[in-house]
């Protein structure tokens, strides 16, 4: 991966690659100042005594420091771990902790009150802010007369990254991803027909954040590789996220399901700019609603191109077209390269066309496994097929929409009923801002759906507003999917990429 970045910043050294928008004024690098950055920094980290293969954990927001660290610790044959910059304590250290990191780039506010103790570290930097025991980042950028290592393995075996899953079950795991996957992912996914729409002449605009793997090959990598600009936000700001669209002119934005609803409750208002230059966005992470896709598109003019893939996939196994004769915004589109797909039903046979189970896919672009977890991995790889534990069908056009995740299927009287069906259309409602639906252990019918839902004005909600939320869904869909009990609350709880925490929710049942 370091490779690709660094031949593009040869490519085109003049070239503005990155501009973070979290400093004051605005940070601006070239493919040039960027790739001495993360040469020199490389060669700080192997002067620093890190070896091939140890862990560079980075603890930071989105920056252009982040951007430096991930590829210097790949440069210097280390494996780099990114992690949630919204972690609290126990998270930190025990991703620390698992993946043995023996260096730490974070900053002041990030990691003064971390616990390092009984952990494998054996340095810390920060980037802005001091903090006890950790050293300035600039001692990293010190011109070293260190060798960069060559590698030892093929692209194939050397890791590139250690993201952890964002844990909705259980702890969190490491996934092990390598440079073949990594880079033959984003040339799956920018090959002719599929996205084939990063220019060098492109600015992507990107809140998502940069330690999720969405952010981090979905857009850091590919935009760098391509000799586009990487326009950084560090977090979700509205107004300044709609000022960014005015002021820079970015022609692509990555999103998420609520920020995309955020984008349109913004454009119902008169807030989002009529003269942007936004050609397109790409929703992926969560389930989009059709409705959502139809309706931002009405409101902004903006095409919306859905995407799947997870973690494990590095992430892009489908990608729909925006071209009009192939635009299904309803769908996730068609595999990617090299990538085959299966629908298998409960009695482990093949589905056809039209008919739900669950996605079991193969490709390149797959993980090695799970990092010291060998039972999950031989759970989840089986005979070099990844099984995805999402329910999903197939249209005689080739095109697959994610039905749900088995796990969070719920049986009413035994009947399936799909949270994200039964949440689609409480999204259709005027009133409902957000919502998320678990089902409640019942005795007689087994489980019942229950909604959590944000309104759009009156938030303490009425027995009125219940009734006209269950009656939305009756009419819609069958009643036995109508939520028994509807709950409103200020905000429904989600992972940085967007996905519903449904354990927290059903906490609150």
């Amino acid at each position: 991966m370091h490779d690709a970045i660094l031949a593009a910043c040869r490519r085109w050294p003049d070239k503005t690659a990155i501009v973070d928008s979290s400093s004051s004024p605005a940070r601006r690098l070239t493919y040039a100042e960027y790739g001495e950055t993360v040469e020199r920094m490389a060669r700080g980290l192997v002067s620093a005594g890190v070896r091939p293969g140890e862990r560079v954990a980075i603890f930071l927001y989105n920056s252009w420091e982040f951007c430096a660290a991930y590829h210097a610790a790949t440069l210097a044959g280390a494996v780099p771990t990114p992690m949630n910059p919204s972690y609290r304590d126990r998270e930190v250290h025990y991703q620390l902790e698992n993946s043995g990191a023996a260096v730490l780039i974070s900053d002041g506010p990030l990691v003064g009150g971390v616990d390092r103790s009984g952990l494998a570290l054996r340095r810390v930097y920060t980037v802005r802010s001091s903090a006890p025991g950790a050293l300035p980042i600039s001692e990293l950028l010190a011109t070293s007369p260190a060798k960069l290592p060559q590698p030892v393995a093929s692209p194939a075996e050397t890791l590139a990254a250690l993201p952890y899953s964002s844990g909705t079950t259980g702890l969190p795991k490491g996934v092990e991803l390598t440079h073949a996957n990594l880079v033959t992912n984003v040339y799956q996914f920018m090959a002719p027909g599929e996205m084939a729409t990063y220019t060098e002449s492109d600015t992507a605009l990107c809140v998502l954040p940069l330690y999720h793997i969405y952010g981090l090959n979905v857009v850091l990598n590919p935009i760098l590789m391509m000799g586009a600009t990487l326009l950084l936000m560090p977090r979700f700001d509205l107004p300044r996220l709609i000022g960014l669209l005015r002021d820079e002119r970015p022609t692509f934005l990555p999103l998420v399901p609520p920020l995309m609803n955020a984008l349109c409750q913004a454009a119902e208002q008169g807030a989002f700019p009529l003269d942007h230059s936004v050609r397109y966005v790409k929703s992926g992470a969560a389930p989009l609603p059709p409705e959502m896709a139809k309706r931002f598109t009405s409101l902004t003019g903006i095409k919306v191109r859905q995407g799947y893939g997870m973690t494990e996939a590095a992430p892009v196994t489908h990608i729909g077209r925006i071209e009009p004769e192939f635009y299904r915004p309803e769908t996730i589109g068609a595999p990617v390269a090299l990538t085959d797909c299966r629908i298998v039903r409960e009695d482990g046979s093949d589905a056809g066309v039209g008919e739900a189970g669950e996605l079991v896919m193969r490709g390149p672009q797959f993980m090695r496994g799970y990092w010291r977890a060998p039972q999950a991995t031989a759970a989840a790889l089986r005979d070099g097929w990844y099984w995805s534990g999402d329910v999903a069908c197939v249209d005689g056009e080739g095109n697959y929409r994610i039905v749900d995740r088995r796990k969070e299927m719920i049986k009413v009287k035994g009947f399936p009923v799909s949270p994200v069906e039964v949440e689609s259309v409480l999204m259709e409602h005027p009133a409902v801002r957000d919502c998320g639906i678990v089902g409640r252990p019942d005795d007689e019918a087994g489980e019942l759906p229950c909604a959590f839902v944000v309104l759009r004005e009156d938030g303490t909600g009425s027995d009125k507003t219940r009734a006209e939320l269950r009656d939305h869904v009756g009419q819609r869909l069958a009643r036995y999917k109508q939520p028994h009990q509807i709950t409103f609350v200020a905000s429904i709880p989600r992972t940085p990429s967007g996905k519903i925490l449904r354990r927290e929710l059903r906490k609150l049942l």
